[in-house]
């Protein structure tokens, strides 16, 4: 089956930076649309950004301007690069694989505090 698995995730000052990574398993990457939500205690899992197959992005009105979601298909890898980090980014971290079924990581934490 499909694994992802996210790494990056860290304790941020606001206004500091992350680069969070997912590597994906299986042979099908450079077709799959990717995509980052996160989930915030107490909060419902928000979509944070996609990349398509075909490189097209999209982002969530908060992020935009700050967030920045590539992909490397050579290494069947996806990346979430976070700037200007504020404390509402704070939340855990999926990294999504959108195929016929969904695939998901286990998540990544980030905390942006002072």
């Amino acid at each position: 089956q499909v694994q992802l698995v996210e790494s990056g995730g860290g304790l941020v000052q606001p206004g500091g930076s992350l680069r969070l990574s997912c590597i994906v398993s299986g042979r099908m990457f450079s077709m799959t649309d990717m995509a980052w939500f996160r989930q915030a205690p107490g909060k419902q899992r928000e979509l944070v950004a996609v990349i398509f197959r075909g490189g097209t992005t999209n982002y969530v009105d908060s992020v935009k301007g700050r967030f920045t979601i590539s992909r490397d298909n050579a290494k069947n890898m996806v990346f979430l690069q976070m700037n200007s980090l504020k404390p509402e980014d704070t939340a855990v971290y999926y990294c999504n694989a959108r195929m016929a079924a969904s695939y998901w990581g286990q998540g990544t934490q980030v905390t942006v505090s002072s």
